[in-house]
């Protein structure tokens, strides 16, 4: 990247590190049950509810509880089930049909972050009735007051139910991108570790590294503050200790618990203290080729960490330790790179490989260019790189691939 664009994005990202303390940042109402939903419908005067969903998570049964709850409760509910990985604009619309057919006044988003990304950016259309999608994309343009939105996960990865953000596909160019605002923030968190004892291993190990990226880009991050550097950390601590258990053995309840919490700290972080260039080419590849989030991120997480170089080593040193594999005595080089093997052997375990199959050579630059748009200037990253730059992570995606060797620091 040339000076000018490093001076510029530097500049961007010390004045939004600045505004901190002065932003509305809030954190949703932490409830332990759905149970408790109806309850909080009635305090809040909502008459009818649209719960976002997807197939299969009905078809699991999942929203049993809820509805049966709702039903004993009075109060009316419509279900939207249409959304998909990586939501788009049409599920939007769709949802939005039924959200005003029901007469609904509230929206729980159910499942994992494309459900509750779904739910928010069903609210921005509702707040905002005379403006598109894209033209609410990038930082604060949702600005008014969203329905009353209550987040339930069913994954613990996406910490979605206490982010600003939400995660768009165009429907039609396939392009991702994100609309932040402090209003997509749900009200309340439902954190049930019930409705997440039927998720699979697999989607179990991809989500909880998913929270894992969160946790490590909003740590080694230069917008990091005294509470995302706690919240990470406490993320980290957990995710080590529990994501193996939950993988193992889905009905361990307090793992599932844990695995939540983790993913809820993890999400507290990265809202005030941003991600980085992972989650950019994850989201280019979700848009792309349909890639799961969770997974794009896993995959990617230890290259990019590696493409860093010695500038996060200290970093990496201080999550070696919360994570266990690290002491206070370590020397900062042996213990980050013990992180990153760590890592490295946890994607292993989990049967997660270290290419993405559908990445064509001929959409790398393009996607490197989606990339750099959203990640310059906004992620406070610790080594600044362009969409040239971003292509080697690209490469390194692609089996028998013969790009030069990741840029360092």
């Amino acid at each position: 990247m040339n000076s000018l664009k490093k001076l510029y994005c530097r500049t961007f990202q010390t004045a939004f590190r600045l505004a901190l303390p002065l932003l509305p940042y809030r954190k949703p109402q932490i409830c332990g049950s759905v149970e408790q939903i109806p309850q909080i419908l009635l305090k809040n005067r909502c008459t009818a509810v649209l719960i976002v969903t997807d197939a299969a998570i009905l078809k699991l049964g999942l929203t049993d509880h809820l509805q049966t709850a709702l039903t004993a409760g009075h109060i009316p509910y419509y279900i939207y089930d249409g959304t998909v990985a990586n939501p788009t604009t049409e599920n939007v619309a769709e949802a939005m049909k039924l959200y005003l057919s029901g007469h609904c006044n509230a929206i729980i988003g159910f499942g994992g972050g494309s459900s509750m990304d779904c739910a928010k950016a069903l609210g921005a259309c509702i707040a905002n009735p005379g403006r598109s999608l894209s033209q609410m994309k990038g930082i604060l343009k949702v600005r008014r007051k969203l329905p009353l939105l209550i987040a339930v996960p069913t994954t613990a990865g996406t910490g979605s139910e206490t982010t600003l953000a939400a995660v768009i596909t165009d429907a039609g160019t396939r392009h991702k991108y994100a609309i932040n605002d402090f209003p997509l923030i749900p009200k309340y968190a439902i954190l049930d570790p019930e409705v997440t004892l039927s998720l699979p291993p697999f989607i179990t190990a991809t989500t909880g590294m998913d929270a894992l990226t969160h946790a490590i880009e909003a740590y080694i991050g230069n917008s990091t503050t005294h509470d995302t550097r706690k919240e990470a950390l406490m993320a980290v601590r957990l995710i080590f200790r529990n994501l193996d258990a939950a993988y193992r053995n889905g009905s361990d309840v307090p793992a599932r618990k844990n695995m939540l919490r983790a993913s809820f700290y993890a999400g507290c972080a990265f809202t005030k203290s941003y991600v980085g260039y992972v989650h950019a080419v994850a989201h280019s590849l979700g848009g792309e080729y349909n890639v799961p989030h969770g997974l794009a991120n896993a995959v990617l997480l230890p290259f990019v960490l590696e493409a860093y170089g010695t500038t996060i080593h200290r970093k990496l040193a201080c999550l070696a330790i919360a994570a266990g594999v690290a002491t206070e005595n370590t020397p900062v080089e042996t213990a980050a790179r013990r992180f990153i093997t760590e890592i490295k052997e946890m994607k292993k375990r989990f049967g997660i490989g270290d290419t993405i199959s559908a990445v064509k050579r001929e959409d790398i630059p393009k996607l490197s260019r989606y990339a750099d748009r959203e990640a310059n200037p906004l992620y406070p990253v610790p080594v600044l790189m362009n969409a040239k730059e971003l292509e080697k992570l690209y490469y390194m995606l692609m089996e028998n691939h013969e790009e030069p060797a990741l840029p360092s620091s």
